[in-house]
């Protein structure tokens, strides 16, 4: 090639070069700067405008998406990058796992943020109540969603939970793959979400609780998001694991100390088991589980040990407290206080020495600490509990005790005793189980349970209430009484229809429930607490006086009547005296509008109401007055002549006032006391 030709060549490749580097130098720079999206189309544009040529553009538009494409990968990476910066130091906080709630609001902040949702939010199974609750929130803006409850199956977290799969949702109210109830409904409106991801908290194969992600507008969450969410649901179930383990081993130390003691008392041929007993305790202490404890005898005995549950365990070894011999296996139980948990079974070695059913026997002694650490605590904070409230109803005989000290020990428990609180007093209902006041139990009948066992039932579920609550539960007068914090938004009379309904659903007969007024600070002031509580017993008799076993009142509910009832219930037969009252007082009017479907009963209650004038009584009944006066007549026909008179005026307003507390109406009715069903009463 001539030089000439050569000169050319080149400067026709620097042209190139030159016209590429032209080319992709704006697209570097936006790229440098992190330019949104929209701004790559700016250099195509403004060559067109400036009259470049078709390879020219050409050219600009390769470049502009191979920009895009390096902006989407960078994009792609960043968030990688985010992703994995959150999943390491989420890691790093289990590592050094302090506060359990800390950790778990470090994972539900992170997910939000980094799935860009408006909230997010983990729920955990409570096996006692055979539901989820909400844990912890973040970006929640309502009370009622953060005290939501799902069932299994019901919601989308119910069934998260139920399948132990991931579920997602773009519109929740529209999509009827779960089950939907009023009280999510409400709860999820009230938040305003409309976009739900839940993925299962899992420990093996179970679900303890469901992590979520949620917009307050439609979006279609991806593969790559769900799967992120459940790393962080992942992490934090090795949260939870870990503080329930740190805290099973601490109440299980106590017990494998003392064995220690008695390990190394005995003979030179228990040695050999007290050493292996002191690697289950290093063990343990490592924050090992039932299946490590079965790893670490295995490797000392030279065989293979599992777990069996009690179902599985022979009867031979059942009806044995030492290891025994069954097929090609040895068993030994695990049970504490007489209830059979499992056993542990060792297979691969035909032959045991004494040294080694020591060690297996030791090791099931090891396992049931572990199994039982988690249901003493539960225990042990509702005995706490019961024995600070039986201290604030003592009070009143004991009025030397220092307040400061029950401020402190409710605070321990979680309890504000300087808010305002109700006293409850629930009892089982006497109408199904007739249960002795003195808490005496009666001989089991034939197809239910004891009332010993109504009563147990129902100290259970109180216990449950007030710790949810943080409130306190005691056993108290054949019953139970509940000191529950009021926050003003239900009356007493409602609290006490809602704790009825709420303890009823665990006591088959039905409970009875009495509420208080509310006492202002029960810490400033403790002998208001057991004067409340003798005011929830009033109301207690006044419902068993009326018949109303089973349902919930406070005082406001009954008037002076109550006052009345409170007293006369004090003696056997007072519901038959009351019933007789009334009978004689306005029975035949009653008959009467049984019989003939009419309304004199709720003319004469609008009659006194409206200070016995015809005419206030014909605008509450909203009938022309004629008719209020022939019902008036038929009424003085049915009760005599004299039913007008100051004295018999009151004995018929008392009567009318018992009969309606008897028998509470199931539905509203009408100023004229005719259900929708009914237009108007017959003629009187």
């Amino acid at each position: 090639m001539s030089d000439d030709h050569a000169d050319h060549a080149h400067h026709a490749d620097h042209a190139g070069y030159a016209g590429h580097a032209e080319t992709e130098t704006p697209y570097l720079a936006l790229l440098a700067r992190g330019a949104p999206a929209a701004e790559y189309e700016r250099p195509v544009l403004r060559a067109r405008a400036d009259g470049a040529p078709p390879d020219r553009l050409a050219a600009l538009d390769r470049a502009k998406h191979l920009a895009l494409r390096v902006r989407a990968e960078l994009e792609d990476r960043r968030r990688r990058e985010a992703e994995l910066s959150a999943l390491f130091a989420t890691a790093h906080d289990l590592a050094g796992l302090r506060d359990l709630d800390a950790v778990l609001q470090a994972i539900v902040q992170r997910a939000r943020s980094l799935l860009g949702t408006d909230v997010a939010y983990l729920t955990l199974h409570d096996p006692a109540a055979g539901d989820t609750y909400m844990r912890v929130t973040d970006g929640s803006v309502s009370a009622r969603f953060q005290q939501l409850r799902l069932g299994m199956g019901e919601g989308l977290g119910g069934l998260v939970a139920q399948t132990a799969r991931p579920y997602v949702t773009d519109d929740y109210f529209d999509d009827p793959r779960f089950q939907h109830t009023r009280t999510i409904d409400s709860g999820v409106r009230d938040e305003g979400l409309v976009a739900i991801l839940g993925v299962p908290l899992r420990l093996g194969s179970r679900v303890i609780g469901v992590l979520f992600a949620a917009d307050r507008r439609a979006r279609a969450f991806e593969r790559g998001q769900t799967a992120l969410l459940a790393s962080f649901a992942a992490h934090a179930a090795v949260a939870i694991d870990t503080a329930n383990l740190l805290a099973e081993t601490r109440s299980a130390l106590a017990g494998l100390e003392a064995a220690n003691e008695i390990i190394r008392d005995r003979s030179a041929v228990i040695e050999r088991a007290s050493d292996v007993h002191d690697r289950l305790t290093a063990l343990v202490l490592r924050g090992g589980d039932v299946h490590d404890v079965a790893a670490a005898v295995a490797e000392s005995l030279g065989g293979q040990v599992a777990f069996v549950e009690a179902g599985q365990c022979p009867a031979a070894a059942v009806d044995s407290s030492r290891a025994v011999r069954h097929g090609d296996g040895w068993y030994a139980t695990v049970s504490a206080g007489g209830e059979l948990l499992g056993a542990l079974a060792l297979s691969g070695h035909p032959v045991l020495d004494p040294v080694d059913q020591r060690t297996l026997e030791r090791a099931a002694m090891v396992t049931s600490l572990l199994q039982l650490a988690g249901r003493q605590a539960g225990e042990a904070e509702q005995r706490v509990r019961g024995e600070l409230l039986d201290d604030l109803l003592d009070l009143l005989d004991a009025p030397g005790r220092d307040p400061r000290l029950l401020r402190e020990r409710a605070a321990r428990l979680r309890a504000d005793l300087d808010t305002p609180h109700v006293i409850l007093a629930a009892r089982v209902a006497e109408r199904t189980a007739d249960t002795p006041h003195d808490g005496a139990s009666s001989p089991e009948g034939e197809g239910g349970p004891r009332p010993a066992d109504h009563r147990q039932r129902l100290w259970s579920a109180a216990s449950h209430l007030a710790a949810t609550r943080h409130g306190l539960a005691a056993a108290r007068d054949g019953g139970t009484v509940l000191l529950l914090p009021h926050d003003g938004r239900h009356d007493p009379s409602e609290e006490a229809r809602r704790a009825a309904r709420q303890l009823g659903a665990a006591v088959p007969a039905g409970v009875t429930v009495g509420a208080s007024a509310p006492v202002p600070a029960p810490a400033a002031d403790p002998g208001a607490v057991a004067a409340a509580y003798a005011e929830a017993r009033r109301c207690l008799d006044v419902l068993h006086v009326l018949g109303r076993d089973g349902e919930g009142a406070a005082a406001d509910d009954f008037g002076f009547v109550g006052l009345l009832l409170a007293e006369a219930g004090d003696g056997a037969g007072s519901g038959d005296r009351i019933g007789r009252f009334v009978a004689r007082t306005i029975g035949p009017v009653v008959e009467y509008d049984t019989r003939r479907g009419t309304a004199l009963v709720p003319t004469l209650d609008a009659y006194f109401a409206g200070g016995m004038s015809p005419a206030r009584t014909k605008d509450a009944l909203h009938v022309h007055v004629n008719t209020v006066a022939q019902r008036l007549d038929r009424v003085g026909r049915l009760l005599g002549p004299d039913w007008q008179t100051p004295a018999r005026a009151l004995e018929i307003q008392l009567a009318l006032r018992l009969h309606r507390l008897a028998a509470p109406p199931v539905d509203r009715r009408g100023p004229g006391g005719a259900s929708p069903a009914r237009d108007r009463p017959r003629p009187a």
